[in-house]
């Protein structure tokens, strides 16, 4: 009997191994949270711990927008909660969030460099959190816990990482895009953003870098005459893609295959910012959070890879009537190149489509609310965010919510 049964049981168990060994991996998953230009990017691990860099701005909106992520993830407490600066459109929703989702670990880079609080209370409030949790300051070249991953931070408290990542592809080798950098005069940006915390985070060959705030001049400092990072596949633009960060020395030195934008639709994709992603060397596709005023119709990416596009008629009224000097108006708190100004109200009679080969995005219109907005006012009602899902073997798919699209970039040879 058993001569009888052992070869049909020894094809059972050959194919269970086979299910098994085509099963799927789990991924690292980082969902880009759409917070109108402020900053909550939340990641999950393979083995379902979470880590959320930043929690947006305040009144509740970002919240929400958080939450929905986090449901979606699957997840029920935040474990690590990185708080890369102290500005309002990257704490100013801490408060609420706490009150919905347990905090286990907060991250920072230590006190405040300004003077002022830009949420009012902040300090008190904060002190009180990190009095009954887990709390880290981080230095460049300290490692994060975060499970199935290695998290390094290469930027805090205006420092930078000095050493090469171990193993990292590129890391320690001269960066060639330093020789012509020109130093930006930086005298009018609040001096916290030089404090963010910037982090690469990497799963087997897959490597992603966040770097919050931390601006072009300092860009320089981390990357020249050496790159310790090394290449990465996937970049989250610098400062919502204003030009007050993202140097050529940064971007092109990383080489990403993948950007994506964590812009609003008047905050980010100033003309310097795109052009400098445009050229990056190895540049696949560059994915967006909103179509960006400044950007215009020839800088935008094509609405597949934009998870929040304008209503048509508000859109067609800006690129009908654009302001006087595009894509370098400033807008509130945001330094120069941070985006157009405002467009206009619709006037009376405003065609209700854009002419004839339009802008991105016109050709699907939006529900009412779902689109528009920036800075810290912009819509609120739902908003579509942009999800990555990575494999150790350095493939990953990219997935636009607003319309379902996905593209994979396999793993490179």
């Amino acid at each position: 009997m058993r001569l009888t049964f052992a070869p049909a049981l020894a094809l059972v168990m050959l194919a269970a191994v086979g299910g098994a060994q085509t099963k799927p991996a789990k991924t690292l998953d980082i969902y880009f949270i759409d917070t109108e230009g402020g900053l909550a990017t939340l990641y999950v691990s393979p083995t379902g711990e979470s880590l959320l860099i930043d929690t947006g701005n305040p009144g509740g909106r970002d919240t929400d927008r958080i939450m929905e992520a986090v449901h979606t993830a699957g997840i029920q407490q935040i474990d690590h909660l990185i708080l890369t600066h102290y500005h309002v459109d990257h704490v100013g929703g801490l408060q609420e969030l706490a009150n919905r989702i347990p905090i286990k670990h907060f991250i920072d880079h230590g006190p405040s460099s300004e003077p002022r609080e830009q949420v009012p209370g902040f300090d008190a409030m904060y002190a009180g959190m990190i009095a009954k949790a887990d709390h880290t300051v981080v230095k460049p070249g300290d490692k994060l816990p975060f499970a199935g991953t290695n998290v390094v931070v290469v930027t805090s408290a205006g420092k930078t990482l000095k050493t090469p990542i171990p193993g990292a592809p590129g890391a320690g080798m001269p960066n060639a895009a330093c020789a012509d950098f020109k130093p930006r005069d930086e005298s009018r940006v609040d001096p916290d953003n030089h404090q963010s915390i910037g982090v690469v985070i990497s799963l087997g060959k897959f490597r992603t870098v966040n770097l919050a705030d931390f601006t072009y001049n300092r860009e320089q400092e981390l990357m020249c005459p050496n790159n310790p990072i090394g290449t990465v596949d996937l970049y989250t633009t610098s400062h919502h893609g204003i030009d007050q960060s993202g140097s050529p020395a940064l971007v092109h030195g990383l080489r990403p295959r993948v950007v994506v934008m964590n812009n609003g639709a008047r905050k980010g994709g100033a003309v310097p910012t795109m052009r400098t992603l445009y050229t990056s060397p190895g540049l696949e596709d560059i994915w967006q959070l909103h179509w960006a005023y400044a950007a215009g119709v020839e800088l935008n990416s094509p609405s597949l890879f934009i998870a929040n596009v304008e209503e048509a008629a508000t859109l067609a009224n800006a690129l009908l009537n654009p302001p006087g000097t595009f894509g370098q108006g400033r807008g509130a708190g945001a330094g120069p190149g941070a985006g157009a100004p405002p467009a206009p109200a619709p006037p009376t009679g405003a065609a209700p489509n854009p002419p004839a080969g339009g802008a991105p995005g016109a050709a699907a219109p939006v529900p009412s609310g779902r689109a528009g907005g920036g800075g810290r006012g912009g819509h609120t009602g739902p908003a579509f965010l942009i999800k990555v899902s990575a494999q150790a073997d350095g493939s990953f798919t990219v997935t636009n919510t607003r319309n379902d699209f996905s593209k994979n970039y396999p793993a490179p040879k």
